[in-house]
Protein backbone atom coordinates (compact mmCIF):
# COMPACT_ATOMS: atom_id res chain seq x y z
CA UNK A 1 0.00 0.00 0.00
CA UNK A 2 2.74 2.41 0.98
CA UNK A 3 4.69 1.46 -2.11
CA UNK A 4 1.70 2.27 -4.27
CA UNK A 5 1.25 5.68 -2.62
CA UNK A 6 4.95 6.41 -2.94
CA UNK A 7 4.79 5.59 -6.61
CA UNK A 8 1.86 7.93 -7.06
CA UNK A 9 3.62 10.72 -5.21
CA UNK A 10 6.82 10.25 -7.19
CA UNK A 11 4.84 10.19 -10.41
CA UNK A 12 3.02 13.39 -9.48
CA UNK A 13 6.28 15.10 -8.55
CA UNK A 14 7.88 13.96 -11.76
CA UNK A 15 4.88 15.11 -13.77
CA UNK A 16 4.93 18.50 -12.05
CA UNK A 17 8.66 18.96 -12.49
CA UNK A 18 8.37 17.99 -16.15
CA UNK A 19 5.76 20.69 -16.62
CA UNK A 20 7.86 23.48 -15.09
CA UNK A 21 9.11 25.92 -17.70
CA UNK A 22 11.32 28.92 -16.95
CA UNK A 23 11.20 31.83 -19.41
CA UNK A 24 14.05 34.33 -19.32
CA UNK A 25 13.47 38.03 -18.71
CA UNK A 26 12.62 39.88 -21.94
CA UNK A 27 11.29 36.73 -23.63
CA UNK A 28 7.89 35.14 -24.21
CA UNK A 29 6.94 31.63 -25.33
CA UNK A 30 3.98 30.08 -27.14
CA UNK A 31 2.39 26.90 -25.82
CA UNK A 32 0.30 24.55 -27.94
CA UNK A 33 -1.94 21.92 -26.37
CA UNK A 34 -2.61 18.94 -28.59
CA UNK A 35 -1.47 20.90 -31.64
CA UNK A 36 -3.53 24.02 -30.99
CA UNK A 37 -2.50 27.36 -29.51
CA UNK A 38 -3.15 27.33 -25.79
CA UNK A 39 -1.45 30.31 -24.14
CA UNK A 40 1.57 32.61 -24.04
CA UNK A 41 4.15 32.20 -21.28
CA UNK A 42 5.74 35.33 -19.80
CA UNK A 43 9.13 35.68 -18.09
CA UNK A 44 9.57 33.65 -14.92
CA UNK A 45 8.31 30.27 -13.67
CA UNK A 46 5.45 28.68 -15.59
CA UNK A 47 3.62 25.35 -15.25
CA UNK A 48 2.51 23.34 -18.28
CA UNK A 49 0.93 19.93 -18.73
CA UNK A 50 3.53 17.37 -19.82
CA UNK A 51 2.58 15.18 -22.78
CA UNK A 52 -0.20 17.62 -23.65
CA UNK A 53 1.53 21.03 -23.81
CA UNK A 54 4.47 21.89 -26.01
CA UNK A 55 6.45 25.12 -26.37
CA UNK A 56 6.53 25.83 -30.10
CA UNK A 57 8.32 29.16 -30.10
CA UNK A 58 10.22 31.39 -27.70
CA UNK A 59 11.49 34.83 -28.75
CA UNK A 60 12.52 38.16 -27.32
CA UNK A 61 10.15 41.09 -26.99
CA UNK A 62 13.10 43.51 -26.93
CA UNK A 63 13.98 45.68 -29.92
CA UNK A 64 15.83 43.84 -32.67
CA UNK A 65 17.49 44.98 -35.88
CA UNK A 66 17.97 43.59 -39.36
CA UNK A 67 20.85 44.65 -41.60
CA UNK A 68 19.61 45.12 -45.16
CA UNK A 69 22.45 44.03 -47.39
CA UNK A 70 23.67 46.43 -50.12
CA UNK A 71 21.37 46.33 -53.12
CA UNK A 72 21.09 48.03 -56.49
CA UNK A 73 18.45 50.67 -57.16
CA UNK A 74 17.71 52.93 -60.14
CA UNK A 75 16.77 56.59 -59.67
CA UNK A 76 14.11 58.41 -61.68
CA UNK A 77 16.83 59.82 -63.97
CA UNK A 78 18.25 56.31 -64.60
CA UNK A 79 21.27 56.49 -62.30
CA UNK A 80 22.38 53.23 -60.70
CA UNK A 81 22.90 53.39 -56.93
CA UNK A 82 23.99 51.01 -54.21
CA UNK A 83 21.90 51.40 -51.05
CA UNK A 84 22.15 49.86 -47.60
CA UNK A 85 19.83 50.19 -44.62
CA UNK A 86 19.10 48.98 -41.09
CA UNK A 87 15.58 48.37 -39.77
CA UNK A 88 14.75 48.22 -36.05
CA UNK A 89 11.67 46.32 -34.89
CA UNK A 90 10.12 44.53 -31.95
CA UNK A 91 7.42 41.92 -31.31
CA UNK A 92 4.22 43.25 -29.74
CA UNK A 93 2.07 40.12 -30.08
CA UNK A 94 4.02 36.85 -30.13
CA UNK A 95 0.96 34.80 -31.10
CA UNK A 96 0.24 36.83 -34.26
CA UNK A 97 3.94 37.06 -35.15
CA UNK A 98 4.07 33.24 -35.19
CA UNK A 99 0.74 32.33 -36.74
CA UNK A 100 0.14 35.21 -39.17
CA UNK A 101 3.46 35.09 -41.03
CA UNK A 102 5.84 32.25 -41.82
CA UNK A 103 9.10 34.09 -41.05
CA UNK A 104 8.57 37.58 -39.66
CA UNK A 105 12.25 38.66 -39.87
CA UNK A 106 12.59 37.57 -43.50
CA UNK A 107 9.27 39.21 -44.36
CA UNK A 108 10.40 42.52 -42.85
CA UNK A 109 13.70 42.37 -44.73
CA UNK A 110 12.01 41.67 -48.06
CA UNK A 111 9.45 44.44 -47.64
CA UNK A 112 12.08 47.00 -46.63
CA UNK A 113 14.18 46.13 -49.68
CA UNK A 114 11.16 46.45 -52.00
CA UNK A 115 9.95 49.76 -50.55
CA UNK A 116 13.47 51.20 -50.52
CA UNK A 117 13.94 50.45 -54.22
CA UNK A 118 10.52 51.94 -55.00
CA UNK A 119 11.20 55.16 -53.08
CA UNK A 120 14.54 55.72 -54.80
CA UNK A 121 12.93 55.06 -58.17
CA UNK A 122 10.57 58.00 -57.58
CA UNK A 123 13.40 60.51 -57.04
CA UNK A 124 16.18 61.91 -59.17
CA UNK A 125 19.80 61.49 -58.06
CA UNK A 126 20.25 64.91 -56.44
CA UNK A 127 17.05 64.62 -54.43
CA UNK A 128 17.77 61.02 -53.45
CA UNK A 129 21.13 61.89 -51.91
CA UNK A 130 19.79 64.91 -50.01
CA UNK A 131 16.46 63.44 -48.81
CA UNK A 132 17.64 60.47 -46.77
CA UNK A 133 15.59 61.58 -43.77
CA UNK A 134 12.47 61.85 -45.91
CA UNK A 135 13.02 58.35 -47.29
CA UNK A 136 13.45 56.98 -43.76
CA UNK A 137 10.15 58.52 -42.65
CA UNK A 138 8.18 57.31 -45.68
CA UNK A 139 9.53 53.78 -45.29
CA UNK A 140 8.70 53.76 -41.57
CA UNK A 141 5.09 54.78 -42.26
CA UNK A 142 4.63 52.16 -44.98
CA UNK A 143 6.20 49.39 -42.91
CA UNK A 144 4.01 50.33 -39.97
CA UNK A 145 0.91 49.84 -42.14
CA UNK A 146 2.03 46.49 -43.52
CA UNK A 147 3.36 44.90 -40.33
CA UNK A 148 0.38 45.79 -38.12
CA UNK A 149 -1.29 42.42 -38.81
CA UNK A 150 1.94 40.56 -38.03
CA UNK A 151 1.99 41.58 -34.38
CA UNK A 152 5.26 43.48 -34.76
CA UNK A 153 6.23 47.15 -34.74
CA UNK A 154 8.92 48.67 -36.95
CA UNK A 155 10.38 51.38 -34.72
CA UNK A 156 13.01 52.91 -36.98
CA UNK A 157 14.43 52.67 -40.51
CA UNK A 158 17.88 54.06 -41.20
CA UNK A 159 19.20 54.31 -44.76
CA UNK A 160 22.94 54.23 -44.09
CA UNK A 161 24.48 54.39 -47.54
CA UNK A 162 23.42 55.80 -50.91
CA UNK A 163 26.41 55.37 -53.19
CA UNK A 164 26.40 55.95 -56.96
CA UNK A 165 28.27 53.39 -59.05
CA UNK A 166 31.93 53.92 -59.95
CA UNK A 167 31.15 55.09 -63.48
CA UNK A 168 28.60 57.60 -62.17
CA UNK A 169 31.12 58.96 -59.67
CA UNK A 170 33.69 59.40 -62.44
CA UNK A 171 31.15 61.25 -64.58
CA UNK A 172 30.23 63.48 -61.65
CA UNK A 173 33.91 64.30 -61.06
CA UNK A 174 34.39 65.21 -64.73
CA UNK A 175 31.27 67.38 -64.68
CA UNK A 176 32.40 69.08 -61.47
CA UNK A 177 35.87 69.74 -62.89
CA UNK A 178 34.36 71.21 -66.05
CA UNK A 179 32.10 73.47 -63.99
CA UNK A 180 35.05 74.69 -61.91
CA UNK A 181 37.07 75.38 -65.05
CA UNK A 182 34.15 77.25 -66.58
CA UNK A 183 33.76 79.43 -63.50
CA UNK A 184 37.50 80.14 -63.45
CA UNK A 185 37.41 81.19 -67.09
CA UNK A 186 34.48 83.51 -66.43
CA UNK A 187 36.21 85.07 -63.45
CA UNK A 188 39.42 85.49 -65.41
CA UNK A 189 37.57 87.14 -68.32
CA UNK A 190 35.75 89.45 -65.93
CA UNK A 191 39.03 90.29 -64.24
CA UNK A 192 40.72 91.06 -67.56
CA UNK A 193 37.81 93.25 -68.65
CA UNK A 194 37.92 95.15 -65.37
CA UNK A 195 41.69 95.48 -65.68
CA UNK A 196 41.44 96.98 -69.18
CA UNK A 197 38.58 99.22 -68.07
CA UNK A 198 40.73 100.66 -65.30
CA UNK A 199 43.54 101.28 -67.77
CA UNK A 200 41.18 103.06 -70.14
CA UNK A 201 39.90 105.31 -67.35
CA UNK A 202 43.46 106.11 -66.29
CA UNK A 203 44.47 107.05 -69.83
CA UNK A 204 41.58 109.42 -70.37
CA UNK A 205 43.23 112.20 -68.38
CA UNK A 206 46.92 111.49 -69.10
CA UNK A 207 49.06 113.34 -71.62
CA UNK A 208 51.62 110.51 -71.73
CA UNK A 209 48.98 107.96 -72.76
CA UNK A 210 51.30 106.27 -75.28
CA UNK A 211 53.92 105.37 -72.66
CA UNK A 212 51.35 104.17 -70.09
CA UNK A 213 49.48 101.98 -72.58
CA UNK A 214 52.75 100.58 -73.92
CA UNK A 215 53.85 99.69 -70.39
CA UNK A 216 50.67 97.83 -69.46
CA UNK A 217 50.44 95.89 -72.71
CA UNK A 218 54.08 94.86 -72.45
CA UNK A 219 53.53 93.79 -68.86
CA UNK A 220 50.59 91.62 -69.84
CA UNK A 221 52.66 90.08 -72.62
CA UNK A 222 55.50 89.21 -70.25
CA UNK A 223 53.13 87.72 -67.68
CA UNK A 224 51.44 85.54 -70.28
CA UNK A 225 54.78 84.36 -71.63
CA UNK A 226 55.93 83.46 -68.12
CA UNK A 227 52.81 81.36 -67.49
CA UNK A 228 53.32 79.50 -70.75
CA UNK A 229 56.94 78.78 -69.86
CA UNK A 230 55.85 76.90 -66.72
CA UNK A 231 54.35 74.10 -68.80
CA UNK A 232 56.74 71.15 -69.34
CA UNK A 233 55.74 70.64 -72.96
CA UNK A 234 55.53 74.28 -73.99
CA UNK A 235 57.96 76.23 -76.13
CA UNK A 236 57.93 79.99 -75.67
CA UNK A 237 59.28 82.36 -78.30
CA UNK A 238 59.77 85.90 -76.99
CA UNK A 239 59.12 88.76 -79.37
CA UNK A 240 61.80 91.39 -79.83
CA UNK A 241 60.75 94.55 -77.88
CA UNK A 242 61.27 96.71 -80.97
CA UNK A 243 59.05 94.39 -83.01
CA UNK A 244 56.48 94.44 -80.23
CA UNK A 245 56.45 98.23 -80.27
CA UNK A 246 56.08 98.30 -84.04
CA UNK A 247 53.23 95.78 -83.86
CA UNK A 248 51.43 97.92 -81.28
CA UNK A 249 52.06 101.19 -83.13
CA UNK A 250 48.64 101.22 -84.88
CA UNK A 251 46.84 100.56 -81.60
CA UNK A 252 48.90 103.09 -79.69
CA UNK A 253 48.50 105.63 -82.45
CA UNK A 254 44.72 105.26 -82.48
CA UNK A 255 44.51 105.39 -78.70
CA UNK A 256 46.81 108.42 -78.60
CA UNK A 257 44.77 110.22 -81.21
CA UNK A 258 41.60 109.61 -79.20
CA UNK A 259 43.19 110.97 -76.05
CA UNK A 260 44.63 114.05 -77.71
CA UNK A 261 41.31 114.77 -79.39
CA UNK A 262 39.46 114.51 -76.11
CA UNK A 263 42.06 116.57 -74.23
CA UNK A 264 42.47 119.17 -77.01
CA UNK A 265 46.29 118.93 -77.12
CA UNK A 266 48.99 117.41 -79.29
CA UNK A 267 51.17 114.52 -78.09
CA UNK A 268 54.71 115.13 -77.02
CA UNK A 269 57.47 113.78 -79.29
Amino acid sequence: MYSFLAAIVLGFVGYTVGGVKIINQGNQALVERLGKYHRTLNAGLNLTAPFFDRIVWEDTTREQFIQIEPQRAITKDNVSLEVQAVVYWRILDLERAYYEIEDVAAAIQNRVSTILGSEIGQRELDRTVTSRGEINQVMLEKMDEETGNWGVKVTRVDVQKINPSKTVLESMEIERAAEIKKRASILEAEGTAEYMNQIAKALESKRNAREILHFFITQRYVDSSFKLSQSENSKVVFMDPKALSEALEPVLGDRLSENTSSNGSEPEN
